[in-house]
């Protein structure tokens, strides 16, 4: 019972955090089609890559991922919508208390039990509700590249010229 209440609560924070705290941008896209890049947290990042043509040109899409649930459960859908996407870089901040970053690591490596439950995530609440079956294809469509705490625009560039030869 605490459980339940604890989530609705923390969900009505995070109602109150967008409206007091709007984010303008989610992501961007780009010309490539087989990189993403997820900056977490990292807003400043995100804007930084989309000004950057060289990365710009060669992934698909830059955005953030702020929620261990909801927003990978959209990840998952746009991978699958985009069956080109190969790699997503994950970089950035990861989210204190959300710890988005570390429960797609998991997802990618462990996938989930019979629940949706993200095994061996340490985020709070890392229910997915994608079906076992796009889970499954897009843990097999995608590698995730922990670049975790990675800001340097130069390190990512170099990521992404790797991956797209």
């Amino acid at each position: 019972m605490f459980a339940i209440v604890k989530r609705k609560i923390d969900n009505a924070v995070g109602k109150a955090c967008e409206i007091v705290l709007p984010i303008k941008q989610e992501c961007y896209f780009g010309k490539g089609s087989a990189i993403a890049i997820c900056t977490l947290s990292s807003m400043d990042l995100l804007v930084d890559i989309a000004k950057t043509p060289n990365l710009m040109n060669k992934i698909l899409i830059v955005g953030r991922l702020l929620s261990e649930n909801k927003g990978i459960d959209m990840m998952i859908k746009f991978s699958i919508k985009n069956p080109s996407l190969h790699h997503i870089i994950v970089c950035g901040t990861d989210v204190k208390g959300h710890r988005s970053g570390q429960a797609l690591l998991s997802l990618h490596k462990n996938g989930v039990n019979r629940h949706g439950r993200i095994l061996g995530a340490t985020a709070p609440y890392p229910l997915l509700s994608c079906s076992p079956m796009e889970i499954q294809l897009f843990r097999r469509q995608t590698l995730v590249h922990d670049m975790i705490g990675t800001k340097d625009l130069e390190k990512l560039v170099s990521q992404v010229s790797c991956l797209s030869r």
